[in-house]
């Protein structure tokens, strides 16, 4: 298997000269194949993406017209013109079967230019399709790809022809086309499974002996790589593996060896010259290129280490303790939203994304439920971003039980394919194999490929049992699906994260990655899951910008709840990316028809923000009602995530509602240590004054501006004494 990522925007293709053609197929005017300047030593990755033609049909006969045309990566509702209806609405979201009453296939064609002569190693990789891929070169059968979410690589050698090359790819046209037997990320909140070639076409072309795969393992404390590099062993060849700063070009080491016929894998250990390792704050990267007497292998990689302590229960990053602090991106979802169109293909779009991440004092995201395009990885490995990736698989009992067609032999196979992919990315730290899903499959899938990544990545097994001591407990909090729960609740509720019936003995590292149940359409609306929430707290007739406030301020309140008592290793808010729609269940935070120019929902941005702040605080108040005049004593948490001591002042406000000054305010000096908590308490009186009103505390956070921590208090008369007779 050759595996190349990153290498389609790191290759120099000035070799390739664009040809145009023109075709006439059904009455549709085609334009721009390629012409590939084939060179039979040197490793030359060749982007097949762009405008394909399109045609919908039967699975076995390939159409005889082809009179749509497609963006490649992308779906198949972005054809021109419009098929009717691709990827329809499932009847119920429940069963699994999903029947595309119109077509049973997709198949995409287009043609590519071969010049001079055909090089020893050619093969196509087709990065993710939904569903099934079939693929034919010149009207020969390369092969069949069923899974939908791991690459696909295909032999292309003997088709490959000098000259005009016509390829076809078939995709199934729902997911009944792989059958039950493969994940075909089954979400229950899905309407839509749209099909389509969703990542990348790419041709790879060497000579020999071919490098098959090239994995890195930082070892930081002795400032240097273990690489190991996949050949076929066919024959004998020298290797060079060379290590270059990924920006400067500056070379960081380079050692050679020679391998000798039948060895299939070469470990060699790489000093690194000035090593600058990777983190969030400092997402430094390096190249490393592997040479063969044939071929070459490059690949970007990160200089950094990460574990979950087996005592503290931390994540550990870089040796140091590192608090991750995150949301989520359902990508799958996103892809049947309205306003989705191109965007995720759409780089710009997706770095600002990721940036944006950032902005909310995030460090990590889980990509839930699905794979994005590999780019996103590049993207996140660029940016700064940990990963925790989960394999879009979610099946359990209360959403629809586990097929008994899908075996851990399938597993083993796609869970192989997609560390192989992404093992390099330093952005991805945790392997997930599910989301909330109870299976006897998934365990022994993990114990067979876990030893795949040399960096020893930590697993979550879900709702299943954690397999070694180092791997997560992962877990959904969710106070407010209690419709009756408030803020309030919190004063009572346990702090160490559990739940209903996934239970959390203390043994290993807890991620909370989904908490809340506090939902909204992006125009204010409740979803289906929050209406009678809303409703319990603010009526009926409650604007938009009432429910986006009690959104806000509660999942906030939430937030800092869990930050503060330092059970988790990772606080992960649910969602950054998901839809939006008025039958729907969960929901993002973007203004109306603002996907395109991600902008937050002011609310949340205003109050979530903050209770993400890495020097934080948290008011530890949690009464909805007090009597006027009643002395109050109020604690004040302060939650530092990072290395450096903090100090500095901490004010505590009292406002009445519709009224300008504070009522009260109160400061006095903080600090807290390294990684720590420290507790202020403030005592005061409450005012004579009854009526609603906000009590804040505020810091001034590592950037120099506000952070504060808020609760909404109502102030009532006190009852007169009753005389004694």
């Amino acid at each position: 298997m050759l595996t190349n990522p990153l290498s389609a925007v790191r290759t120099n293709l000035a070799w390739l000269q664009p040809i145009c053609l023109v075709a006439m197929l059904g009455g549709l005017l085609f334009a721009c194949a390629f012409a590939v300047a084939a060179k039979p030593v040197e490793r030359r990755t060749v982007s097949l993406d762009g405008t394909w033609q399109i045609a919908e049909g039967s699975a076995s006969n390939r159409p005889t017209v082809f009179d749509h045309t497609v963006p490649v990566p992308g779906l198949v509702d972005m054809a021109q013109p419009p098929f009717v209806k691709p990827g329809p609405k499932v009847a119920k979201r429940q069963p699994g079967p999903q029947k595309d009453p119109l077509r049973d296939a997709f198949w995409y064609r287009r043609t590519f230019t071969v010049e001079g002569t055909v090089p020893e190693v050619a093969t196509l990789k087709i990065g993710k399709a939904m569903f099934g891929t079939r693929v034919m070169l010149n009207g020969q059968l390369l092969g069949d790809h069923a899974p939908c979410f791991t690459p696909g690589f295909f032999d292309a050698k003997a088709a490959l022809k000098t000259g005009q090359n016509e390829l076809l790819i078939r995709v199934g046209a729902d997911r009944d086309a792989v059958t039950a037997a493969v994940p075909t990320g089954f979400d229950f909140e899905k309407e839509r499974y749209i099909p389509g070639i969703f990542d990348s076409v790419e041709l790879i072309l060497s000579g020999t002996p071919p490098i098959e795969n090239v994995q890195v393992a930082p070892d930081i404390t002795n400032r240097q790589a273990k690489i190991r590099v996949y050949l076929d062993g066919a024959k004998a060849t020298p290797v060079e593996i060379e290590i270059r700063e990924a920006k400067s070009g500056r070379l960081a080491g380079r050692v050679s060896a020679q391998v000798d016929v039948g060895v299939k894998e070469l470990d060699a250990v790489v000093p690194v010259k000035n090593c600058r390792l990777w983190s969030p704050e400092d997402p430094f990267l390096y190249q490393v290129t592997a040479r063969t007497s044939g071929d070459e292998f490059v690949s970007c990689f990160g200089m950094r280490e990460f574990y979950f302590d087996l005592v503290t229960h931390r994540a550990m990053l870089n040796g140091k303790p590192y608090f991750m602090r995150g949301s989520n991106i359902t990508l799958y979802r996103f892809f049947e939203d309205s306003e989705r169109g191109a965007l995720p293909w759409n780089d710009v779009w997706v770095r600002k994304l990721h940036r944006r991440v950032k902005d909310m004092h995030w460090n990590c995201l889980r990509y839930c439920i699905g794979f994005p395009p590999e780019a996103w990885y590049r993207i996140a490995d660029e940016e700064g971003i940990l990963l925790q990736d989960e394999f879009p698989i979610w099946f359990g009992p209360a959403i629809q039980n586990w097929p008994k067609e899908l075996k851990a032999a399938e597993l083993v196979k796609e869970y192989g394919e997609w560390l192989r992919e992404r093992w390099n990315h330093p952005s991805v730290v945790v392997w997930d194999a599910s989301n909330e899903t109870t299976s006897d499959q998934t365990a022994p899938a993990i114990q067979q490929v876990r030893q795949l990544d040399r960096s020893g990545r930590p697993w979550d097994n879900s709702y299943m049992p954690q397999l070694e001591a180092g791997d997560v407990f992962e877990t959904h909090p969710y106070h407010f699906m209690d419709a009756e729960f408030k803020p309030a609740g919190l004063a009572a509720a346990n702090p160490i994260p559990q739940d209903q019936g996934h239970h959390n003995d203390g043994t290993h590292a807890v991620i909370i990655n989904e908490y809340g149940w506090l939902w909204l359409n992006r125009n204010g609306t409740p979803t289906t899951l929050t209406a009678e929430l809303y409703a319990n707290n603010l009526g009926s007739n409650a604007s938009p910008q009432q429910r986006f406030s009690m959104q806000a301020t509660w999942l906030a309140a939430d937030t800092e709840f869990w930050r503060a008592h330092r059970q988790a290793a990772a606080v992960m808010h649910f969602t950054t990316l998901g839809y939006s729609r008025a039958d729907g269940q969960t929901s993002d935070h973007w203004q109306v028809h603002g996907v395109a120019g991600l902008e937050w929902e002011s609310e949340f941005y205003h109050y979530v923000r903050d209770a993400f702040a890495p020097v934080g605080l948290m008011v530890d108040f949690w009464k909805e009602q007090v009597v006027a005049q009643a002395a109050e004593h109020v604690s004040v948490i302060l939650i530092n995530d990072l290395e450096p001591a903090w100090s500095g002042t901490i004010t505590l406000t009292l406002e009445k509602s519709g009224t300008a000054a504070p009522v009260m305010q109160f400061k006095q000096i903080g600090s807290v240590k390294s990684f720590g908590l420290a507790t202020n308490e403030f005592d005061f009186v409450w005012p004579q004054l009854t009526g609603q009103y906000t009590l804040e505390a505020e810091i001034r956070g590592i950037d120099g501006r506000p952070v504060r921590s808020v609760r909404t208090v109502a102030v009532k008369a006190s009852q007169p004494s009753v005389p004694i007779k």
